[in-house]
């Protein structure tokens, strides 16, 4: 499957997955499309946890962040979409 079918079929989950498991699609999403992190972390809870997130893939290149994100489709798949 293509990337960007898969992107598409994960924001068509027909399930809400827990915010641990958006906030692991997130990380690896901004990763993908804009690199590292360069923003200071954000004050609010929400801002800090997606700040958080990204960080976390600090370095990972575009395609190994989109071999992550594929995988992490095919685990979650079954259970949300």
């Amino acid at each position: 499957m293509d990337f960007n079918a898969i992107l598409e079929k994960t924001k068509a989950f027909s399930k809400k997955p827990p915010t641990e498991v958006y906030l692991e699609f997130y990380g690896l999403y901004k990763q993908i499309h804009e690199g590292d992190i360069a923003i200071e972390k954000p004050a609010d809870a929400e801002g800090a946890a997606k700040y958080d997130a990204w960080l976390s893939r600090k370095g990972l290149s575009v395609d190994a962040a989109k071999a992550a994100y594929t995988a992490l489709y095919e685990k979650y798949n079954p259970i949300y979409g």
